[in-house]
């Protein structure tokens, strides 16, 4: 027979646990009413009631408004939500050239954004500042407090490994470094950081080219070249962060590929070099055309290794030079049908400049998501409740 200390253990335990399967009820789907939540656990009306005034109480549930014009006979059922207002979360993505911040709730709807210049020579503890400084502004700017972020993760140009040290070619002060420690005391919530191109094709899965794709090669384009890869749907690191740098191995010319994109011809006032070539070659200026040529002469063989290795459905080319994707598509594929098996699907980046920062945001949500949707991490939360009306 168990002692009531125990056994008031255990139904504490079994009360916690009830709540938790409530609201991975209501994240996975919302809004629902008492008795499609009771229906969708299998747990009682009475149990799913109780639960929903804990979350309620602690400002991760709330009663859903009716849609305007709704009309129904007799008593409107009660409708209960996941509220994505109860927390934020970011996305930064700071490389050589350019720093972007994202804001955004817990449903992943952006909600703010920010985009900077950097300077390229800008040191690695100078560009640490930058970030802190311009997370900082950032939020101040929006009126979002410190402890409304429950997670932040920030892409870096460089491999990270299990334990958060990057290498990196690009800012090499960097290297060695635990990033994502130096930056924890902006704020109480997680504090990630990824490898950039890794992000770019978990934003490429989520809101993206690649949404229906499950084995895909994502090609970062621009003042470097990268690659990463999902397979099954689910990004592929490698054992030490690694997988995919195709960039680094000189004998597959995409360490120097940026520099087929250096355009000496006219440029409109405020004009990117990579915009300036892809308007000359929509043009047909011979000197453009050639550039774009000698871009995928460099890119092709990385990414045909990668189509040999992987043999993805899907390959995404996503950040500065896909402007040139009109001319660029084509001759990649023409220069992977006497390398490969078989031509995988080529596809443009919708993403724009922001890519990286979007997959930054997704992985920042998979972390708050983890946290809330198990049972001590529920709890805990309940002791802060950022989200208390």
């Amino acid at each position: 027979m168990l002692r009531n200390g125990t056994r008031g253990h255990d139904l504490a335990s079994l009360r916690r646990l009830n709540t938790t399967v409530v609201l991975r009820a209501l994240h996975r789907r919302s809004p629902q009413t008492l008795a499609e939540l009771a229906a969708g656990t299998g747990l009682s009306r009475p149990t799913v009631e109780s639960a929903l005034e804990e979350l309620t109480a602690h400002g991760w549930a709330g009663e859903a408004e009716r849609d305007e014009g709704e009309r129904a006979p007799g008593r409107p059922a009660r409708r209960f939500r996941f509220r994505v207002e109860a927390g934020r979360v970011v996305g930064a993505d700071i490389g050589l050239h350019k720093m972007v911040l994202l804001l955004a709730d817990l449903g992943g709807t952006v909600l703010a954004a920010h985009r900077e210049d950097i300077d390229p020579d800008l040191g690695g503890a100078e560009r640490l500042d930058l970030l802190r400084a311009g997370l900082a502004t950032f939020l101040a700017a929006h009126a979002v407090r410190r402890d409304d972020i429950l997670a932040r993760c920030v892409g870096v140009p460089g491999v990270v490994d299990a334990g958060g040290t990057i290498t990196s070619h690009v800012i090499p002060e960097w290297s060695g470094v635990d990033l994502a420690r130096l930056l924890a005391d902006e704020g109480p919530g997680h504090t990630l950081v990824e490898n950039d191109v890794n992000l770019a094709v978990l934003a490429e899965r989520w809101q993206g080219a690649a949404t229906l794709a499950g084995d895909v090669v994502c090609v970062l384009t621009g003042h470097r070249v990268a690659c990463s890869l999902t397979i099954g749907g689910r990004l592929h690191r490698g054992r030490r962060g690694g997988a995919g740098e195709l960039g680094l191995l000189p004998l597959l010319g995409m360490d120097t590929a940026h520099e087929a994109l250096r355009w000496q011809g006219a440029r409109d006032p405020g004009e990117s070099e990579v915009a300036a070539l892809a308007r000359a070659a929509d043009d047909a200026d011979p000197r453009a055309l050639a550039a774009v040529a000698d871009f995928a002469d460099r890119i092709s063989p990385g990414i045909a290794a990668l189509a040999l290795a992987v043999d993805p459905e899907l390959v995404v080319l996503t950040g500065g030079a896909t402007p040139l994707g009109g001319h660029l598509v084509p001759l990649i594929e023409d220069r992977l049908r006497p390398l490969t098996l078989h031509v995988p699907r080529i596809a443009l980046s919708t993403l724009g400049g922001k890519g990286v920062a979007i997959g930054a945001v997704r992985k920042a949500l998979d972390q708050v998501e983890s946290d809330l949707l198990t049972d001590s991490a529920l709890q805990e939360s309940f002791r802060t409740a950022p989200g208390h009306p």
